[in-house]
């Protein structure tokens, strides 16, 4: 696959290798850079989510569900603090990944908010603007009274400036539709105290633009 044709929206398809990349971008697909082949990923985050809870007796499993929840709300809550807890906990309670970039935070966010299911499609690598979004919560047609949120991750990195790299790549260009109903969220791991730390906005769109 030919990556470089791509331009960065979800409107303009040149090639098939520009369908194939912005799939990659959303999750659909996954992309060996050294052989240059996309192939069907394995959904090794959802079923290592189910390999957990397998272990688990039924009460375990209730309040695993019932934190997953819990997250959800605080976020619509705007509680950056409880939301930075509850990752915390899931970080602790569940090792998917060596926890050493990005990536394996991306994982423990897509673990921590499993029951955001229930209310959106959750989309990896958003394209918007100047770059890729790195999570995207798109509401369900059911439930389009909840907020669409933009969530950013930083390693070692300041939350706040995770925030500034939406505002400033404008990542949001593409959820014109949510105007009024859009949360941002930074979210930070510092390895050096083990915490993870969150920021959340609501999006005014007449300050934005």
């Amino acid at each position: 696959m030919n990556t470089g044709t791509f331009e960065n929206d979800m409107t303009t398809f040149a090639t098939k290798d520009d369908i194939l990349t912005l799939l990659v971008h959303l999750g659909y697909l996954t992309f060996h850079s050294i052989q240059g082949i996309v192939s069907i990923p394995n959904k090794e985050v959802s079923q290592e989510y189910m390999n957990a809870i397998s272990t688990m007796d039924w009460q375990e499993v209730v309040r695993s569900v019932e934190a997953s929840r819990d997250l959800l709300e605080s976020l619509w809550a705007m509680d950056g603090e409880a939301v930075a807890k509850g990752i915390d906990r899931v970080h602790k309670e569940i090792a998917i990944l060596q926890y050493n970039n990005e990536n394996a935070l991306s994982c423990t966010i897509h673990l921590a908010f499993y029951f955001a299911r229930e209310y959106y499609t959750i989309v990896r690598e958003m394209p918007g603007g100047k770059g890729f979004a790195d999570i995207c919560f798109l509401p369900r047609k059911l439930h389009r009274d909840k907020p669409a949120v933009v969530i950013e991750l930083k390693w070692d990195k300041s939350a706040a400036g995770a925030i500034a790299q939406i505002k400033d790549r404008h990542y949001v260009d593409a959820l014109k539709d949510y105007q009024g109903n859009l949360l941002l969220a930074g979210i930070s791991y510092n390895r050096k105290t083990k915490k993870h730390t969150c920021v959340i906005e609501r999006l005014e769109w007449g300050s934005y633009h």
